[in-house]
């Protein structure tokens, strides 16, 4: 899905998606301005999960044109947890524009959000007719599956916002329901729709769930250090919502020190944290080596990932490896 047709070709696929079943609700006018999909000069996601995807189902013998209806439904359903997240998170901006709940209130963003659910699960059934009712079945079960282990993820981090303290367990628990269950899915469902069997389809799931936990480290060194231009977020918004993510979790599991304890204290307040806190907490993460604890983290899980994949003979021509090689180096 790396040339620019198929990525407008499934641009055009998405959006037809929802105007199949939807041509005219106030739910389908406020999954469009979600998109974008009226606003060509707006800033869009990178539908790295769509990608990643169809790489697996080009790496295992399929079309990207045979695969596009699960990864409409992937992309629909995470962006049904976006939704909702920038609820939860009280998020106001995403991509550099107004989140719905903030421009239209919290009860027609939710509305907009259980629509996109629903279309997604639509989207998939309806789209591989085609295949064989057992691969159907499958892909359902593995979507489904993503979606409870996203829901359980996303519980525990609400959890984590009235805890004074999180172990490292307990945040890659939470991280592997939230990030890491939708990217193993994307590997599944892309092996899945090219008719690959059940069990190399899971070693592939395998494969994206290791790559989901390098995302999400790096997301969460991006969350701490990122510029607003390159996350479209202010910069430390993490840090100053007091929100458990890598660097934290990795700074309070080490040895007592001094920068250790301003990042603890700081955490035990239960509190949002001012400007002039929350920079004296991402100095002490700097002290104590957090952004090279990442980096040594996503190089594990990167690792992990290839082991499994040279394990099973998966993505043989390494454009999967490309992708995720990638993207979990991006820099902050």
């Amino acid at each position: 899905m790396h040339a620019p047709a198929t990525f407008e070709a499934f641009e055009t696929y998405l959006e037809r998606a929802l105007d199949r079943l939807d041509d005219g609700s106030p739910n389908r006018a406020l999954i469009r301005e979600h998109f974008a999909f009226d606003d060509p000069e707006a800033k869009r996601g990178k539908r790295l999960r769509p990608r990643i995807l169809v790489t697996v189902a080009e790496a295992e013998g399929g079309s990207a044109e045979d695969a596009f209806s699960a990864a409409a439904a992937l992309e629909l359903l995470h962006n049904f947890s976006l939704v909702h997240d920038d609820i939860e998170d009280r998020d106001e901006i995403r991509h550099g524009r107004p989140t719905l709940w903030a421009r239209y209130g919290i009860p027609a963003a939710l509305e907009a959000g259980n629509a996109l659910c629903a279309l997604s699960y639509l989207t998939l059934i309806e789209g591989a007719r085609a295949l064989p009712p057992a691969s159907v079945a499958a892909m359902a079960s593995a979507l489904y599956h993503a979606h409870f282990r996203m829901c359980q993820g996303q519980a525990y981090d609400i959890g984590f916002e009235t805890s004074p303290w999180v172990s490292f367990e307990e945040y890659v628990r939470m991280i592997e329901g939230k990030t890491a269950a939708l990217f193993g899915a994307s590997c599944e469902l892309g092996a899945l729709a090219a008719g690959a069997s059940p069990e190399r389809a899971g070693a592939y799931g395998r494969v994206g769930r290791a790559y989901g936990l390098a995302f999400q480290v790096r997301d969460d060194v991006l969350g701490t250090w990122g510029t607003t231009q390159l996350t479209g977020k202010p910069s430390g918004a993490d840090i100053r919502r007091r929100k458990w993510s890598f660097p934290v979790a990795w700074a309070l599991a080490g040895p007592p020190s001094e920068a250790r304890e301003t990042v603890a204290a700081a955490y035990a307040g239960l509190t949002a944290l001012d400007d002039d806190h929350a920079e004296g907490v991402i100095a002490a993460l700097d002290r104590l080596g957090a952004p090279g604890a990442a980096d040594d983290a996503c190089s594990a899980y990167i690792a992990e990932a290839n082991t499994i994949a040279a394990d099973f003979g998966l993505d043989q021509g390494g454009q999967l490896a490309s992708i995720f090689e990638a993207t979990a180096r991006r820099m902050t």
